[in-house]
């Protein structure tokens, strides 16, 4: 399960440009000050890339990725 974790948390997490793979394209919204801790949680991702699609908002199975990050970090 621990490996899984860490590929579903990639998702969200900065690479070395400080880009995530949840945002795609619009990377460099996200990057701008002000806005650079702001996480979508989408219906849906793209199994290549990780890109968000679908729904951004009441899809609450991906809160789960937050429980996943505490428990990966304790």
């Amino acid at each position: 399960m621990a490996k899984l974790t860490e590929r579903l948390i990639t998702i969200f997490t900065k690479d070395e440009e400080g880009a995530r793979a949840a945002f795609g394209e619009y990377n460099e919204f996200y990057q701008r000050p002000g806005n650079e801790h702001l996480i979508m949680f989408h219906e849906y991702f793209h199994g290549d890339s990780g890109k968000g699609l679908g729904a951004n908002h009441q899809t609450g199975w991906t809160a789960l990725i937050a429980d996943l990050i505490e428990r990966l970090a304790k």
